[in-house]
């Protein structure tokens, strides 16, 4: 059984924050919930809260994704469960983060996983002290429909299936939703279910393993529930944004956006029959 209950949140580190920022108020559609600093860690911050998750730009020398928090209602058993299979974590360690603006202080406790067990990645349970609404929802800048919702799953990319069912499945204790292995696009695919969304494994045919191989968090596909409207939004920016496509999941649409997302891959999906399905420029 699993500690986690969510994907609680995904880490973009970036140079320069207010940069960063400013993109991704385009490429989401909304205004920042939260600009804040570390108290005695010398880091700040900018969050998006959305539907099911909130977005972390933290300063950082390398652009470019860092990792991903997992929810957990219970650190401490958290950290005895996680301890028990295997991962050798230590105790929760309790954090905060103040906003510079009001004062405001959001108070949690973190359960990192060692790297040497997530083959690199920055990866670790979080337990919220404070109200979920501490962290208000970031507010669009233009329609709602036009705005990114949500996140629908984070990518990693890894050298070794084999070792990620252990630590997904066997450690982390998420639910492993598919295995399949895709012929044609050279690739095999592993879906881990958390709280409605997904971290996928995206692993090449054959296996290319190599000893002290490091796996990559390399990308982001976040949900809109009217994909046309968000694609017209995101190039009347200017922001680089292939044409809509088939997804591979049956019954989605998606596209690509190509510039000012700071290192991160970045898909946008639209699930079922969005209100502009069908039509003909599409």
């Amino acid at each position: 059984m699993s500690e986690f209950v969510a994907l609680d949140h995904v880490i973009v580190g970036v140079r320069d924050l207010d940069a960063a920022a400013a993109d991704y108020t385009v490429l989401l559609g909304r205004a920042p919930s939260w600009r804040g600093e570390h108290p005695g860690r010398g880091t700040s911050n900018a969050l998006f809260r959305l539907d099911n998750t909130y977005l972390e730009l933290i300063t950082a020398r390398d652009e470019g994704p860092l990792g991903f928090a997992l929810r957990t209602e219970d650190s401490a058993g958290c950290a005895r469960g996680l301890s028990e299979r295997g991962l050798g974590v230590g105790d929760a360690v309790a954090g905060e983060g103040r906003e510079i603006a009001t004062g405001a202080v959001r108070r949690w406790k973190t359960v990192l996983i060692p790297g040497a067990a997530t083959r690199g990645i920055l990866i670790f349970g979080i337990e919220h002290s404070s109200p979920l609404d501490a962290l208000p929802l970031a507010k669009p800048t233009a329609g709602a429909d036009a705005a990114i919702s949500g996140v629908d799953h984070v990518v990693v990319r890894s050298e070794s299936p084999d070792a990620a069912i252990r630590f997904y499945r066997d450690q982390l204790g998420l639910r492993l939703a598919l295995d399949k292995s895709f012929e044609p696009w050279g690739a095999r695919l592993l879906f881990f279910r958390v709280g409605g969304t997904t971290v996928e494994i995206a692993a090449p045919l054959p296996p290319t393993e190599k000893p002290g191989e490091r796996d990559t968090f390399w990308g982001i596909s976040w949900r809109t529930p009217d994909l046309v409207a968000t694609r017209e939004r995101l190039a009347a920016a200017g922001v680089d944004i292939s044409e809509i496509r088939p997804g591979r999941r049956p019954g989605t649409r998606v596209c690509t956006i190509r510039t000012r997302t700071h290192g991160v891959a970045t898909l946008l999906l639209e699930k079922g029959d969005g209100p502009h399905r069908g039509r003909a420029e599409d």
